[in-house]
């Protein structure tokens, strides 16, 4: 089942499918299920599975500023990926940080903040320390189950950060979108094969890899095609690579290309990542020239 928040798309259901994550967290009410259904109100769900009333959206005296995450969130095809936030809240003299039916926390979504994409919060509630009678910073996770579907291959790229706070007894919600932005990414892997080995010097050395990446749809992992990818070679006792030449990626995320053979030495291949995918380097796969 999917999990994915598209807003726009879906009424109260979205609140309760935000608990289709391992069955652990599935027993009863629970932040994300509650922070779920305040965010379908917030961002124009047709109906309410919790915090229903119209007139509660940002009723909550709390404002949010100083949102701070990670510049890419990796995320591969079955683990488990948490990433922590921090973040300052300011409330009014009448709002109780401390009571049990106080939570905030923060967020991501893809897309527009009035009809996003999809969307991704934390399973717990933040944890806050005040620092006045009216402020406080708060540190919170995001997490992201790939394996359970909260994820589609279109979705890599450019997120925006919000965040919100509830009031379990009166319903009553503040949430902000805009307050940063983060890379969600299709996690990447890279591989280097150099032979023969070992090689007499002046002859060919044929050096193969693959660049592949996360599919979120299929939860495998695929090649990425038609990328520039650089092989470089360090000199056995030195510490430094040189790129040597530039090459793509073939229909399936291959690559082979030939150099001559001259010096004891590692290859590898570089890709220095887009902003759907991290950078990679491949592990130096050393060659003993004779």
């Amino acid at each position: 089942m999917r999990i994915r928040a598209t807003v726009a798309a879906v009424s109260g259901a979205l609140a309760l499918s935000a608990l289709a994550v391992p069955a652990a967290q599935a027993d009863g009410p629970s932040y994300r299920e509650e922070a779920a259904a305040a965010l379908a109100a917030s961002h124009g769900a047709s109906e309410r599975s919790a915090f229903s009333t119209a007139a509660a959206i940002g009723d909550l005296d709390v404002s949010f500023s100083n949102f701070k995450i990670a510049k890419a969130v990796k995320v591969g095809t079955t683990n488990h990926v948490s990433t922590t936030v921090t973040y300052t809240i300011t409330h009014g003299a009448d709002v109780d940080i401390h009571s049990e039916d106080f939570a905030t926390g923060p967020y991501i979504y893809k897309g527009s903040y009035d009809a996003p994409a999809n969307l991704l919060l934390g399973d717990y509630a933040a944890t806050c320390t005040e620092t006045s009678s009216t402020t406080a910073t708060c540190k919170g996770d995001i997490d992201v189950y790939p394996a359970y579907g909260e994820l589609i291959n279109s979705d890599a790229g450019t997120w925006r950060g919000g965040a919100l706070a509830l009031n379990y007894a009166t319903e009553e919600f503040a949430d902000e979108g805009g307050l940063g932005t983060t890379l969600v990414q299709r996690y990447s892997k890279l591989t280097v094969n150099a032979s023969p080995e070992p090689v007499k010097k002046g002859k060919t050395i044929t050096v193969t890899g693959k660049l592949s990446r996360a599919n979120w749809e299929t939860n495998k992992y695929a090649g990425y095609t038609n990328q520039s990818v650089k092989l470089q070679f360090r000199k056995k006792g030195s510490s430094t690579y040189t790129t040597l030449k530039t090459l793509k990626t073939n229909s399936t995320g291959n690559l082979s290309t030939t150099v001559t053979a001259s010096t004891d030495g590692y290859f590898r291949y570089n890709f220095e990542g887009t902003t759907t995918t991290p950078a990679v380097k491949a592990a130096g796969d050393f060659v003993d020239v004779q």
